[in-house]
């Protein structure tokens, strides 16, 4: 293999700023239905597990009838198809920090709780995925962060050392899916959790990408 390094990053809140389109499209949702409307505060208690999970947690008891739940989910998920980059951002460094990475023979992967084909759509359109050797959703296998498996299997499919890689992510879901698979981590800063940063476990923290490639460089 001629990686020196392997990384696995989550995407929302970890590369991608996309709190302002996930609560758009939750409000759309929510004004359809007649229901109470989110701040955008409030996405570090809704996103990090999926649309479904999302939703689930704004509805609460508001709504109990299976199908409308799966109905608002599917309006949740049109119309957020449709607006995916309207105002997502890349965290600061990011891009940079890619571009050093592509040059040092550190490869990149996404593993994410997003479907495959929004991340892949986001990351298009962002200009971001030929940074990235591969990319998983929570629908890309049988089973989706934290199980272990979903790092795991990203880094077999490279060819990467499970030996030689590290896990960045903003939530405690990230932080448990690297200890089950035994990766260091590293943990982004006002991401979608609202744990506090001594509560997720972690090796390294950091609040945006600046420098990245200084930290980085003590793995290699």
């Amino acid at each position: 293999m001629s990686q020196k390094l392997t990384l696995l990053f989550d995407l929302d809140g970890t590369i991608i700023d996309t709190a302002p389109d996930l609560i758009n499209a939750h409000n759309f949702v929510m004004e359809k239905h007649k229901l109470e409307k989110r701040e955008i505060t409030d996405i570090k208690k809704l996103a990090g597990k999926g649309a479904w999970v999302m939703m689930q947690r704004s509805f609460a008891e508001m709504v109990v009838d299976e199908n409308l739940k799966k109905e608002m989910v599917t309006d949740f998920i049109k119309f957020y198809a449709k607006n995916i980059d309207k105002e997502s951002k890349p965290i600061k460094g990011i891009k940079r920090f890619l571009e050093w990475a592509k040059n040092n023979s550190v490869s990149c992967a996404v593993c994410t709780n997003k479907t495959e084909k929004l991340a892949i759509d986001l990351l298009k359109k962002l200009n971001m995925i030929n940074f990235f050797e591969y990319v998983a959703g929570h629908d890309t296998f049988d089973f989706c962060k934290p199980d272990p498996r979903h790092l795991t299997n990203v880094v077999e499919i490279i060819g990467g050392d499970l030996k030689k890689t590290i896990m960045i992510g903003d939530s405690e879901v990230d932080g448990q899916a690297a200890l089950n698979a035994k990766l260091p981590f590293i943990l982004i800063k006002n991401g979608y959790t609202e744990k506090k940063p001594d509560e997720i476990k972690h090796n390294d923290i950091i609040e945006d990408y600046s420098n990245f490639d200084i930290l980085i460089k003590k793995y290699l």
